[in-house]
């Protein structure tokens, strides 16, 4: 009797426990259905924000690109009661004039000189770049003012003072060739206009200016290392001058086709004087101001959106 009864109770237990199996296995089936489900909608999450993201950053690759980058309050109101700016302005001065004098000492010794030049622009770079950031070049200013970093009024006053230093340098160069028993000094290889042609000087201009504003643009990323920050801009000014030495000596008739510096071309007696009427004077003067002024500042406007936009491509910023 007591062996059927345990017979008995063996078969309950195990008749009890295999209902409890089945709902186990049943649970841990719908567990891992839920787990698979959950993964696929993480899965299909994920894919759907990495298609919105890419989406969002295809949509801002332009965001932003004309924004401003100088500070915000800097107006015509506020610029002139800083008592920095007036030493920014005295900067400008002094490192275009210094510049001049290089670019004249260039332009009489010849382009053996070009690794000397270089390192008197370095020199120059941070000497000023404390006091207004060394643009020196009114392309350098254009290409700033239209890339908003920096404000219009502060860039106009700049290119004043650039124009100035210009002046300046050039009188102290003439000076200097005056003493020495020479006549004023001059590279009658700039007014060249109309040996070569027009749009021949104009692409010299063009792409040279491209070359330093996109050289001085790329810069402003390292400008926390001046010594960088002139190394880098005096390269590119370098291979500019370059690039104008050997075209003008390969392709054209003159050595010197090229000033690259709207302030120093309006030192270098550029405008025509003469010519059988007024109508000839005034169309050479404007072909000279094309030349030498607006299309360098264009192009130095080209270069500092080309740097932005390759900064933007390569997410750099």
């Amino acid at each position: 009797m007591a062996t059927k009864k345990s017979n008995k109770s063996k078969s309950n237990k195990s008749k009890s426990t295999k209902p409890v199996a089945e709902e186990v296995t049943k649970t841990a089936a719908i567990s891992a259905d839920v787990e698979k489900a959950e993964a696929v909608e993480e899965k299909t999450k994920s894919e759907d924000t990495s298609e919105v993201s890419s989406k969002k950053s295809q949509k801002s690759l332009f965001s932003g690109f004309f924004a401003k980058k100088y500070e915000e309050k800097e107006s015509i109101l506020t610029v002139f009661k800083n008592p920095k700016f007036y030493g920014a302005l005295l900067g400008e001065v002094i490192g275009t004039m210094l510049l001049a004098f290089l670019f004249f000492s260039l332009m009489l010794m010849g382009i053996a000189n070009v690794a000397t030049y270089a390192l008197a622009i370095v020199a120059v770079l941070i000497a000023v770049y404390a006091f207004s950031g060394a643009c020196l070049n009114p392309l350098i200013t254009v290409g700033m003012i239209a890339s908003r970093r920096m404000s219009l009024i502060r860039g106009i006053m700049y290119i004043v003072a650039e124009i100035a230093g210009a002046w300046i340098g050039w009188l102290i160069f003439n000076a200097f060739h005056l003493a020495g028993g020479e006549s004023a000094y001059d590279i009658p290889s700039i007014a060249a206009i109309s040996e070569n042609g027009f749009w021949i000087v104009a692409m010299i201009e063009l792409v040279g200016a491209v070359i330093i504003a996109f050289f001085f643009a790329r810069a402003l990323k390292y400008k926390r290392s001046v010594f960088t920050f002139a190394v880098t801009v005096a390269g590119g000014i370098s291979i500019a001058v370059v690039l104008g030495y050997v075209v003008s000596a390969a392709f054209l008739s003159l050595n010197n086709n090229f000033i690259y510096n709207p302030a120093l071309a309006m030192m270098l007696q550029i405008f025509p004087t003469s010519g059988e009427n007024f109508g000839e004077i005034f169309g050479g003067i404007c072909q000279a101001l094309s030349a030498y002024a607006l299309i360098p500042m264009i192009g130095g406007v080209v270069g500092f959106y080309l740097s932005d936009f390759t900064s933007r491509l390569s997410s750099e910023n």
